[in-house]
């Protein structure tokens, strides 16, 4: 499926009508609007350029177990209850679509080329058996009996049958596809919101929330447009601390982590490359391989707080659910192709299609902001009309049907305790009654 299109903005002064409006159109806001359509609600998504920010270069590594990491140990029930829920949300949206979004059940290989590298797996397992989850040791001939073409080299290899893969590209496209249906038995052809295209897209960028007396109200369009909604979710990733009209004293502290990704094409005599996701260390740098049912094969792991291009990108990128930062670091595809090859070497032999560069949202502790906003000064209750869901860092595909889930009970009133940890006003200090210029 290729790049989507940017859509042209919504005409200046156009009004849109909905019970929910979704800021953001990355794998997130797409998931978020699609499960409040489930409910029957009608759903505009804003974005002016949908599915090509963060998500555009995402792996699609659903992966709670090997993404567990030293001291984040508090994503896990999430990242645990996030993969319970893809099988059913594949499901449902593969026959709302009438396609597949390129869910593949196939295990991890973790990896390790040096005995340090085996140690520090070890360790890993070591926490990650702690935690309940299931990561077996592989010898090596094992290991290269399931995948031919690893390196006769490696010191170590280990099972996580848990852990599977999505292709977030056909992901995105499914879920638009799912989105522009209307049919009864879907929602009802009274999920259709007039002024938008499909039926539900606002091609356009949120500049800042609409209030109406303490609530919000939905959100004004750059270049003058308004989107009225019942509800608004605010899930335009990095852009979302810079969106005007945030409720007083909301702290939205997203950093911008960047990442070089590849996508190289496999010649038939090389096909599979390998069957399953591949996680490797090698000399203490991480790497993974990620295979294609199209015979392409992804290649990632970079990861910088830099933005080559500068600062400027934020603010000019042409996507809003991203920092648009396109600039690939040279040092970082020399690294991931050389770690590549030193796992599997016939990665020497693919063509190389493709370089990505995007960055993800990350927070102070490396968790989403999810929920609802808290009234300021310790007043019971929350700030109506408006759901935060942010920050997912590298956790976005794989956390998708938790965040729509989550999304979908709070739209119905209902708050899991769960979830609390991911407060988004975590960060803020107490904030006073808010005080905004632009009212519905």
């Amino acid at each position: 499926m290729g790049n989507p299109t940017v859509g042209s903005g919504a005409a200046a002064g156009s009004v849109v009508h909905a019970d929910v409006a979704v800021i953001g159109g990355g794998v997130i806001g797409h998931s978020i609007a699609w499960e409040a359509r489930r409910s029957g609600r009608s759903v505009v998504l804003v974005d002016d350029a949908p599915g090509t920010g963060a998500s555009w270069a995402a792996a699609g590594m659903l992966a709670p177990v090997s993404e567990l990491h030293y001291q984040e140990e508090n994503l896990l029930d999430l990242m645990l209850e996030a993969s319970s829920l893809w099988p059913g949300f594949v499901a449902a949206l593969s026959a709302a679509a009438g396609a597949a979004p390129g869910y593949l059940t196939t295990p991890t290989l973790a990896v390790g080329v040096d005995a340090a590298d085996r140690r520090a797996l070890l360790d890993l397992r070591s926490v990650q058996k702690a935690n309940g989850l299931d990561v077996e040791p592989l010898t090596v001939r094992e290991a290269r009996r399931r995948e031919p073409l690893l390196s006769p080299a490696i010191a170590c290899a280990l099972d996580t049958p848990a852990d599977h893969q999505v292709d977030p590209r056909q992901l995105v496209a499914c879920l638009r596809l799912a989105l522009s249906r209307h049919a009864e038995g879907d929602g009802g052809a009274g999920t259709r919101v007039a002024g938008a295209v499909d039926g539900y897209a606002v091609p356009a960028r949120a500049a800042e929330l609409l209030w109406k007396d303490d609530g919000v109200a939905g959100a004004l369009l750059k270049g003058g447009g308004k989107v009225f909604a019942g509800e608004t979710v605010v899930a335009n990733g990095l852009y979302a601390g810079a969106l005007g009209g945030l409720p007083a004293g909301l702290a939205l502290p997203l950093r911008p982590v960047h990442g070089d990704i590849l996508r190289l094409a496999v010649p038939e005599h090389l096909r599979p490359l390998v069957t399953a996701t591949v996680r490797g260390l090698v000399h203490g740098v991480p790497v993974y391989l990620v295979p294609r049912q199209d015979g392409t094969v992804v290649i990632g792991a970079t990861q910088r707080e830099d933005a080559l291009g500068g600062t400027a990108r934020l603010e000019s990128g042409a996507g809003q659910d991203a920092a648009s930062d396109g600039a690939v670091s040279a040092g970082g595809v020399y690294q991931l192709l050389r770690d590549a090859q030193a796992l599997v070497p016939a990665v020497a032999e693919l063509e190389l299609l493709e370089c990505t560069a995007r960055a993800r949202p990350g927070t102070p502790d490396n968790a989403p902001l999810l929920g609802r906003v808290p009234l300021p000064d310790g007043a019971a209750g929350h700030v109506p009309g408006v759901i935060v869901a942010t920050g997912f860092f590298r956790h976005g595909v794989l956390l998708a049907p938790a965040a729509a889930a989550i999304c979908r009970a709070l739209l119905d009133g209902s708050q899991d305790p769960r979830w609390a940890a991911f407060n988004p006003a975590r960060f803020s200090a107490a904030a006073s009654r808010h005080d905004t210029k632009e009212r519905a």
